[in-house]
């Protein structure tokens, strides 16, 4: 592994990260709302127009460090997992949606529709052109998924919502060309990783909503070290 490859990758994440914190804070509303026109606490307006999105640095008066140093890391973590490869530039560009989403979900248990086609849509043509013979099963692994949550999104108590839903399905159609145990690892460490925050939550006393996206897209993460 070449370590000019991760500290390259890395300074991607970083820098690609630092554009996060605005959008993350203007998203992180809840279901049905419009975006955040204003900061919360000092009440002054974004930008109208593209300004208002494409800000590197804190989104006001708040931090802005979490999605830059979350992004470099995974960054690095990706580029030591699958090396040199064609896939590599895919799946750094389709981080940047991920954490995105991870930070909203983690605002506002909320995983925008536009956010999960964008990551879907973003990862999966170029991965599709990269391996065509591996449409099949991606769209299979998809489908399944897809068809599993949402039964469990139906059952009474919704386990899951329907963001959770599409998310589940669209990671593991970018994991079905990776392959089958690509997926069964990605989906599986998304549970154990949600089952030990709620093993803790009920320990602590402290139930409450759980946003399942971040642990799918680490599971997702994670299902690449089966690659």
């Amino acid at each position: 592994m070449s370590s000019q490859l991760v500290i390259l990758s890395m300074l991607f994440g970083a820098t690609a990260g630092a554009f996060l914190p605005r959008v993350a804070y203007r998203l992180t509303v809840p279901f049905g709302e419009p975006a955040r026109p204003a900061c919360a606490r000092c009440d002054r307006p974004f930008p109208p127009g593209a300004a208002g999105w494409i800000h590197a640095g804190p989104a006001c008066c708040a931090s802005g460090i979490g999605p830059a140093v979350t992004l470099s890391l995974v960054g690095g973590l990706l580029a030591v997992l699958l090396g040199p490869v064609p896939q590599l530039p895919v799946h750094l560009l389709a981080a940047i949606p991920g954490v995105l989403l991870a930070a909203i979900d983690l605002g506002c248990l909320r995983l925008p529709d536009k956010l999960v086609g964008t990551l879907a849509l973003g990862a999966g043509t170029p991965l599709a052109l990269l391996a065509p013979g591996r449409i099949g099963p991606a769209l299979a692994a998809g489908t399944l998924v897809g068809a599993g949550y949402l039964a469990i999104a139906m059952l009474p108590g919704r386990g899951l919502g329907l963001g959770d839903v599409k998310l589940g399905a669209a990671l593991a159609f970018l994991l079905g060309f990776a392959g089958w145990p690509a997926v069964a690892v990605g989906l599986g460490t998304a549970h154990l990783l949600n089952g030990a925050v709620a093993t803790w939550l009920l320990v602590r006393r402290r139930a409450r909503p759980i946003p399942f996206g971040p642990a799918l897209l680490a599971g997702a993460l994670a299902g690449l070290t089966a690659v």
